[in-house]
């Protein structure tokens, strides 16, 4: 097993360039300082977990709604993570 799908559901792993693209976009695009560039992609990955967890799982129980909820939250910031620190690695390397 690839060490990242120990913590980031592999189905969620497409979410990292997704975010990187993101992350590129606003500050390419609309000239966002660096330091809130994490805090968007942090938000967006959060959305777009949230969109996957709910639509995959349909909690039945306010215990599963809660379940999923945290699940998104951690799985999203872990992803904007792995997109922030695959910029970082990026653009170290040139």
């Amino acid at each position: 097993m690839d060490s990242a799908e120990r913590y980031i559901m592999p189905e969620l792993l497409a979410l990292i360039p997704a975010l990187v693209f993101i992350g590129y976009c606003v500050k390419h695009k609309t000239g966002a300082d660096n330091k809130n560039i994490p805090w968007v992609l942090g938000v967006a990955g959060v959305a777009f977990a949230a969109v996957w967890i709910f639509a995959s799982q349909m909690p039945q129980t306010p215990f599963e709604a809660l379940t999923a909820a945290f699940t998104a939250i951690c799985q999203g910031l872990l992803a904007a993570a792995g997109a922030v620190f695959a910029n970082q690695l990026y653009k170290s390397g040139r």
